[in-house]
C-alpha cells in the first residue's frame, strides 16, 4: 500500500492513489450520480449523447479527405484516435456517459449504500438522456456534412458498417470489452491526480476501443444511425440489433469485470474501503 499524505487517504504527487481511496471515490461519486434530480441528470446525459459524436463527426470528415490517399493501416490509426476526442469532450466535461455508470453506479449498491431501485432509475434516465443527444447529433451530421461538401455519405457508411453484419453473439461479446473498458476508465479516472492524467487515460481507452472496432452503445448511435440514414441497403432493424446487443454486452463488461471484480478484490483484499482513509 502506498504511503498517503498526513493519513487523509490521499496520495502525494509521486504516490499512487490506494485503492481502498479509488473505491471510496468511486462510491461517493456514485452516491452523488444516484441522489441527482432527474432534471439535471436527464440534461447532463443528453449533453455526452450530443458531445460524444464529434468523434464520429471528426472521423467521417477525415475519412472523406483522406480516401484514396492514405493506406489502409494509416486512416485506420488516425480515425482510431479521433474517435477519443468525443468521449475526451464528455468524460473531462462531466457529463453523464452510461457506459461509465454501468461500473460507477453500481458501486454504491453492491457497498449497501444505494438500492437496485435507485440503480434503475439512474441508468433509465442516462440512457435515454444519451441516446437522444446521440440520435439528434447523427440527424444534424447527415443532414449538415454533405450539404456542406465535408463529408461523402460513403464515409458514413464505411464506418457504420464496421459494427454491424456480426452475429449477434459476436457483437455482444465485443461489447462486453467495450464496456469493461468504460468501467476501467472510470477507475483509472478516479485514480489519476491530474487532468493531463485524465486525458492520457480517456485517450488510451477510447482509441483502443475505435481501433479495435468494438460496440459502444452511446457512440455507436451516431456511427450506425448515421449510416442507415444515408444508405437504403442499411434499415431500421439493424440499427435496433446493434443497440439492443451492444447496450447489453456493455451493462454486462462495466458490471461484471469491473464493479464486481474491483470492489471484491479491494474489500476482500484485507481491508473495507474506508479502511485506509
Amino acid at each position: 500500500m502506498s504511503e498517503t499524505d498526513g493519513g487523509n487517504g490521499k496520495a502525494r504527487a509521486d504516490e499512487q492513489t490506494p485503492k481502498s481511496a479509488i473505491l471510496e471515490s468511486e462510491i461517493e461519486d456514485g452516491l452523488n450520480e444516484l441522489e441527482r434530480p432527474s432534471g439535471g441528470l436527464f440534461l447532463s446525459a443528453l449533453s455526452a449523447g450530443l458531445d460524444i459524436g464529434f468523434g464520429p463527426l471528426l472521423m467521417a470528415t477525415v475519412a472523406t479527405l483522406a480516401a484514396g490517399i492514405w493506406s489502409e493501416v494509416t486512416t485506420t490509426i488516425v480515425l482510431a484516435n479521433l474517435y477519443s476526442v468525443g468521449f475526451i469532450f464528455v468524460v473531462l466535461g462531466r457529463s453523464e456517459l452510461f457506459t461509465e455508470h454501468t461500473a460507477l453506479a453500481v458501486l454504491p449498491v453492491l457497498d449497501g449504500r444505494a438500492s437496485l431501485t435507485q440503480l434503475g432509475r439512474l441508468w433509465g434516465i442516462v440512457y435515454l438522456g444519451n441516446a437522444v443527444g446521440a440520435v439528434a447529433f447523427a440527424v444534424i451530421v447527415v443532414t449538415v456534412g454533405p450539404s456542406f461538401g465535408v463529408i461523402e455519405p460513403k464515409a458514413f457508411v464505411d464506418i457504420g458498417g464496421q459494427l454491424v453484419g456480426h452475429p449477434p453473439q459476436v457483437t455482444f461479446a465485443a461489447a462486453i470489452l467495450a464496456g469493461w473498458l468504460m468501467g476501467l476508465l472510470s477507475w483509472l479516472v478516479s485514480a489519476a491526480q491530474e487532468t493531463v492524467s485524465r486525458t492520457l487515460f480517456v485517450w488510451l481507452v477510447a482509441t483502443t476501443i475505435g481501433i479495435a472496432h468494438l460496440p459502444h452503445c452511446i457512440a455507436g448511435i451516431v456511427e450506425v444511425l448515421a449510416a442507415v440514414l444515408v444508405s437504403p441497403s442499411m434499415g431500421l432493424a439493424t440499427f435496433g440489433e446493434f443497440l439492443v446487443t451492444s447496450t447489453l454486452g456493455n451493462a454486462v463488461g462495466g458490471t461484471v469485470f469491473v464493479a464486481l471484480l474491483k470492489y471484491g478484490h479491494v474489500v476482500r483484499g484485507g481491508s473495507t474501503p474506508s479502511a485506509d482513509l
